[in-house]
């Protein structure tokens, strides 16, 4: 086979997710820029362009203003917990001390198998029926009543939901890291005498720090979009307390009928994560090179 017919042959293979690509997320996001220069409602077929004006409205808006405050409370204790407990069960899982290890991989990745809506209306049972009961039972005051109605716990319920389902694939990613890593390493470091928290200080976490990259850019995003379990579990209430960025697009769109306007807060939505995503790949990718 020539030169010219291989090209041709992995232009051909690369053409179906190229075409998903553009027609799944350029396309979509074309849309959305086009549509948020215009008063388009999402019924009428009649609009007009209006220029900045639904982003002059954005950063005037205090509701939009109140729900970024909440993401980026909700984005940064979603981000640094998941993390954190996603990297002790892969050390716990990863040490030979630990029986059974296999089980207890399959329990904790059963969750990332299941929907986010699931999940989310499944916990929203036990809030309503199964936690006031426990808690009234241990005379807890706090749990003694569905947290998803108190202002002050209604976050840290739907913070724990999505904790508790988003650890599973950085557990995964995590616990094959640390599998990489040769073994002779750490029994060098034995012979000298390492403890086991110089041990992961200076051998484990410097083979880690691409896939902690890697967690800590798939869990912001994913906090600043969060919209699933939110939906299911309190809907943005009670009130606006829980109201966020991805879920108030949704109700500009569907429930208001102002399609351009919320076309215009899902593309700064867009930049502010384009944004962190850059910045972020730009300080690993150095302190990568400065660890080489």
């Amino acid at each position: 086979m020539g030169e010219l017919n291989k090209r041709t042959l992995y232009y051909l293979f690369t053409m179906p997710g190229l075409l998903l690509y553009v027609v799944l997320f350029l396309g979509p996001v074309y849309m959305a820029v086009y549509y948020s220069l215009t008063d388009y409602d999402g019924l009428n077929p009649k609009f007009a362009f209006i220029g900045l004006r639904n982003y002059q409205e954005a950063f005037h808006d205090v509701r939009f203003a109140g729900d970024i405050g909440f993401t980026v409370h909700y984005t940064v204790i979603l981000t640094v917990m998941v993390t954190l407990i996603s990297l002790l069960l892969a050390l716990a899982l990863n040490s030979s001390l630990v029986r059974f290890r296999n089980v207890y991989r399959s329990i904790y990745f059963f969750p990332a198998v299941l929907g986010s809506i699931v999940v989310g209306l499944i916990w929203n049972q036990i809030y309503y029926g199964a936690v006031p009961v426990i808690g009234k039972a241990l005379g807890i005051e706090a749990l003694s009543t569905n947290i998803l109605g108190n202002n002050s716990l209604v976050i840290y319920g739907v913070l724990f939901v999505n904790i508790w389902q988003g650890i599973s694939i950085p557990m995964v990613l995590f616990f094959a890291g640390l599998q990489s890593i040769p073994k002779h390493l750490y029994e060098a470091a034995t012979l000298e005498g390492a403890t086991a928290l110089q041990k992961f200080r200076f051998i484990s976490f410097p083979f880690l720090t691409g896939i902690v990259g890697i967690v800590l850019i798939l869990n912001i995003k994913a906090g600043l979009t969060t919209f699933d379990y939110i939906l299911a579990l309190t809907g943005g209430g009670p009130g606006f307390k829980t109201e966020s960025i991805g879920l108030l697009i949704y109700k500009q769109g569907f429930a208001n009928i102002r399609f351009a306007y919320g076309a215009a807060q899902s593309v700064l939505l867009l930049l502010v994560i384009a944004i962190i995503s850059v910045a972020q790949f730009k300080y690993l990718n150095r302190k990568g090179v400065d660890q080489q």
